[in-house]
């Protein structure tokens, strides 16, 4: 019998800050409650930005909420070929295409081509524009050998084609909406994402999916933030024939400005409310309210 899995999976670029303790708890009491496992992964594919300082801010910060998990901690930097091997299968099915646009390359498209209601994705990013899709595999070729930057994103269109169905998932929080039960996803409405950059082997959204299916991960407990990004994990799932998990996106702490709390905001780290004297006990009590 497979048991539970639950994991908090924190990136060390910054302090743990009260947002991240809620995260890290709820995940910890769920796994209790359940008789199951928690796990910790440590989600440091930006090697410019993580560091191992803040990583053992991190596990201090745990181990001082009196937190508990299994050994060893999974650190996405030690399993890079995982996800290239993801992303190289991808490629060969013709489901990933590399994508050459610049930045000021694609701010000049939006302004001088594209149509007059192009698409945004949930976050209200505008969809990559079509031009490099299409490319002709021996350009292609071409570019990459000549040096040029590019990144690989998901052709979500022969994605969704290939798939012949949309993707579902069990929701056993809420969305943003209110949204609980088997969801439809919905990852047409993200266009095509990147999976992975020249300077970094993958995104997010792919190492996700690799290292809860490699991790056994069960139950993925998260900020609400991140239910619609839901939808391209499922897909990418399904197209890896990895196992889904159900999902659980909890309530946001926000600031006094209604933001959500954030590590380059500097906004009340774990450490900060240490040194004035706080206790776990005083954290999980202000977590409740």
């Amino acid at each position: 019998m497979t048991l539970p899995s639950f994991r908090f999976a924190p990136s060390p670029n910054g302090a743990l800050h009260l947002g991240h303790a809620f995260s890290a708890l709820l995940n910890a009491r769920m796994a209790a409650e359940a008789g199951g496992r928690f796990l910790l992964r440590i989600e440091d594919i930006d090697t410019e930005r993580c560091t191992r300082a803040f990583e053992r801010g991190i596990l201090e910060d745990l181990a001082w909420l009196g937190i508990r998990w299994e050994q060893p901690v999974r650190r996405q930097s030690e399993h890079f070929d995982a996800y290239a091997e993801a992303l190289e299968r991808l490629v060969a099915e013709g489901l990933a295409y590399p994508a050459f646009m610049s930045r000021g390359e694609v701010r000049a498209w939006l302004t001088e081509d594209a149509p007059a209601e192009w698409p945004r994705d949930p976050d209200g990013v505008p969809f990559y524009p079509p031009r490099d899709r299409g490319l002709p595999p021996r350009e292609r070729a071409a570019r990459i050998a000549g040096g040029e930057a590019y990144s690989w994103r998901l052709d979500m269109a022969a994605s969704l084609e290939r798939l012949r169905r949309r993707p579902t998932w069990t929701e056993t929080g809420m969305g943003p909406t209110g949204d609980s039960g088997v969801i439809v996803a919905d990852p047409a409405a993200w266009g095509d994402v990147v999976i992975a950059r020249k300077d970094v082997p993958a995104s997010y959204n792919l190492c996700v999916v690799v290292d809860d299916a490699i991790q056994g991960i069960t139950n993925v407990v998260r900020g609400r933030d991140l239910f619609h990004a839901t939808s391209v994990h499922r897909v990418l799932q399904d197209l890896l024939g990895l196992p889904a998990p159900s999902y659980h996106h909890h309530d946001l702490l926000l600031g006094e400005d209604g933001r959500k709390l954030s590590k380059s905001r500097g906004d009340t780290a774990l450490r900060a409310l240490r040194d004035i004297g706080a206790t776990p006990g005083d954290i999980a009590r202000l977590l409740e309210r």
